[in-house]
């Protein structure tokens, strides 16, 4: 598996509360994107893609894509989606671009950070 391709997560989702702020359904439908997004923050799975992987019906699916879309952490949105048609094509297509708030990145095996994680100390 020598061209395995990752996501990564920043630790600040959990520590900083932006997981428990926009909620599971939320939170499902972006880490369900993250898995199509490329070097560059984008990515475009269909709508019947992402309601197979959510494991909804495709209204369903749109519905939540549309209230991630419009959820802002720090007044800020994760995602922002584009209707693209290029010339001649019929229907469009609607591509999801991975803003700087967003908490994920992708990244190869062979360009992975080696650096050791850094635990947060908790104090109760």
């Amino acid at each position: 598996m020598e061209n395995e391709v990752f996501v990564k997560m920043k630790i600040s989702a959990t520590h900083d509360g932006m997981i428990g702020d926009m909620g599971a359904e939320r939170w499902q439908t972006l880490c369900v994107l993250a898995s199509y997004i490329d070097k560059n923050g984008k990515c475009f799975p269909s709508q019947d893609l992402i309601a197979v992987r959510l494991g909804v019906s495709r209204q369903s699916a749109n519905k939540r894509i549309k209230t991630l879309c419009d959820y802002r952490w720090q007044g800020e949105p994760l995602v922002e989606k584009y209707q693209m048609r290029t010339e001649g094509q019929r229907f469009t297509n609607t591509v999801y671009f991975f803003t700087e708030m967003n908490p994920f990145s992708i990244f190869s095996k062979e360009s992975a950070d080696e650096e050791p994680c850094q635990v947060e100390a908790l104090s109760l």
